[in-house]
C-alpha cells in the first residue's frame, strides 16, 4: 500500500504535531508548580519613612504623546 506525496506530506505533518503535543503535556505535567507569593507586608527597613520623604514639584506642563505624527 503506497501513499502518494501530499498525503505523506500530511502524515508526517500530523505525526510530528502528535509528538510535539505529547512532549509538552509531559513537560506540563512534570513542571512543579509555582510558589505562591509572599502577601506578608515589606519589612520597615525596605520602606522609607512617610515623615521623610520630600513633596514632590512637577515643573513644566505635562506629557502628552504625540499620537498623530502628521499632527503637531
Amino acid at each position: 500500500m503506497r501513499l502518494c506525496e501530499a498525503n505523506r506530506n500530511l502524515l508526517l505533518l500530523g505525526s510530528f504535531t502528535l509528538l510535539s503535543l505529547a512532549a509538552a503535556g509531559i513537560v506540563a505535567l512534570l513542571d512543579p508548580a509555582p510558589a505562591p507569593a509572599n502577601t506578608a507586608p515589606r519589612s520597615a527597613a525596605n520602606q522609607a519613612p512617610a515623615h521623610r520623604q520630600a513633596p514632590v514639584r512637577i515643573v513644566g506642563t505635562p506629557f502628552v504623546p504625540n499620537t498623530n505624527p502628521r499632527q503637531r
